[in-house]
């Protein structure tokens, strides 16, 4: 990075004056407390630290900041605190400004999640297991202490993958890797879907760029078809939900590439065998939320007379929405011509958190408490797994893969509870995540009436009952029987 005050061209000047416009506007048209003040400062501060730095591929450094602190605004509902974050950013590693020079002119709260961001600077991949290990500690730390030092580095890793064709080799090989094995499933647990999805797609076309290329193509060819089984069923569809006066917005939505990429792998079919590569989604607008689930089952009860519903693909989130607060109805129906579409159905709050996940949370400030409970767990899980000071670092890395970045199974309690545990969890993770006592006296569990072991890993959909004896108690061979920090934590606590 090249310094030289005053080098910008005018073009430049009024690139970064329409950008700081574009920020300003996509603020106050949110939700949020209209603090434009603080805002301003921020920006003429980074602005000035930033004098005549370009990045990489020749643009003033100050850009990167404007687009990081955009997508924060626009793509992720933050309000100003996360918005100034997002312009001070790279100051302190770019600068000569340091921490103190931002809690002396922003207040300790903006320091600190700076500092956060800060620490969390120069990747992940690339080293020694005890420094990834040491690199992961820290995000997962910040995580504890304020989850938006997470959702500004995304915003800024997001902003980097967008313009990864700028870097170097080296870098863009390990940004690309990063972005799909570490920021993507982070993305997924914090119930950003959207982002989540450009993670996954921009890293794979960087890592896979024939691939990549061959499923475009491939959608490019089948994208008459697919307009055409799409209108099939919009069409009669909009004219009930106008009939019944529900206001609604219809989208087509195309398979992300590298889950189409993902099913052609795992199930060993090509391109053609995979049923699922597009959607319809039916958003509605509602103004009373106790509205929501009627509208949403009025809607699937429409299509159910007009078209035969799948019975096995029948997806209900609105009772018991998955643990990242995904809520919505879905069903996959056949269309006139013969193929089974998928269809979505969302109120307008329920996409927003769909596609924005906790983040949702600054938008809809006043009912969201199921949604702030669950990022509460999440924060709890990750204070579990911090609660070995000095972890063996494969151990710590193997903790992280199982509680943080593992897919998400959901199993049934007797009494209709829909609990949360990474992939791969046990009957004695599922005992200590209802209760330690439970977990404590743990000889064995029933699944669909069947006696299973302690150890037995569960699937999505079990229906489990936790057998307990009292004269059963831990012992070190237990941890063997369990992969999540919470249980191996309460294990250790009673050696």
């Amino acid at each position: 990075m090249d310094n030289c005050p005053g080098c910008f061209s005018r073009d430049e000047e009024l690139r970064i004056d329409k950008a700081y416009e574009a920020l300003l506007q996509s603020y106050v048209e949110s939700r949020h407390r209209k603090k434009v003040e603080k805002i301003g400062k921020a920006f003429r501060f980074a602005r000035a630290a930033h004098n005549g730095a370009r990045r990489n591929d020749g643009s003033p450094y100050i850009l990167h900041a404007l687009a990081v602190a955009m997508i924060c605004s626009k793509e992720l509902g933050l309000g100003s605190t996360s918005i100034v974050c997002a312009l001070l950013h790279d100051i302190v590693e770019h600068s000569d400004i340091s921490i103190d020079d931002i809690e002396a002119n922003f207040g300790k709260q903006i320091s600190s999640i700076v500092e956060g961001i800060n620490k969390l600077s120069g990747g992940i991949f690339g080293f020694a297991a005890e420094t990834q290990a040491r690199k992961l500690r820290d995000m997962m730390m910040s995580m504890s202490t304020d989850v938006r030092v997470i959702l500004v580095k995304m915003a800024d890793r997001m902003h980097n993958l967008r313009n990864i064709h700028t870097q170097r080799d080296d870098r863009r090989r390990r940004v690309a890797r990063e972005s799909l094995y570490v920021y993507a499933p982070l993305a997924e647990r914090l119930g950003l879907f959207g982002m989540k999805t450009e993670f996954e797609d921009l890293a794979f076309k960087s890592e896979n760029p024939t691939v990549y290329s061959a499923i475009c193509h491939k959608l490019e060819q089948s994208e008459e078809e697919r307009d055409r089984i799409v209108r099939s069923l919009i069409t009669p569809l909009k004219a009930r939900l106008d009939s019944e006066g529900i206001r609604y917005e219809i989208k087509a939505r195309v398979k992300s590439i590298y889950s189409i990429f993902r099913k052609m792998v795992k199930k060993e079919i090509p391109f053609e065998e995979v049923y699922d590569v597009y959607a319809v989604r039916v958003i509605f607008e509602n103004d009373d939320d106790s509205q929501e689930e009627p509208i949403a089952r009025r809607i699937a009860a429409i299509l159910s007379e007009n078209h035969k519903v799948h019975p096995e693909r029948t997806r209900d989130w609105l009772k018991t929405p998955k643990d990242n607060g995904y809520r919505a109805l879905h069903l996959t129906v056949m269309s006139s011509y013969g193929r089974w579409t998928e269809v979505q159905i969302r109120s307008r709050k329920m996409d927003d958190i769909a596609e924005l996940g906790y983040a949702a949370h600054w938008k809809y400030k006043d009912g969201v408490k199921t949604d702030t409970e669950r990022l509460d767990s999440l924060v709890n899980t990750v204070k579990e797994i911090l609660a070995n000071p000095e972890p063996n670092a494969v151990d710590f890395l193997d903790t992280l893969r199982f509680n943080i970045f593992a897919k998400q199974i959901y199993v049934f309690t007797p009494n209709g509870d829909l609990v949360g545990l990474p992939s791969g969890a046990t009957v004695l993770d599922l005992a200590y995540a209802m209760d330690s006592s439970v977990g404590d006296h743990c000889l064995g569990g029933k699944i669909n009436r069947r006696l299973v072991n302690p150890d037995h890993v569960l699937a999505s959909g079990d229906l489990v009952e936790i057998i307990t004896v009292k004269c059963v108690s831990p012992d070190a061979k237990w941890l063997d029987k369990c992969i999540t920090a919470h249980a191996r934590n309460e294990i250790k606590l009673k050696l």
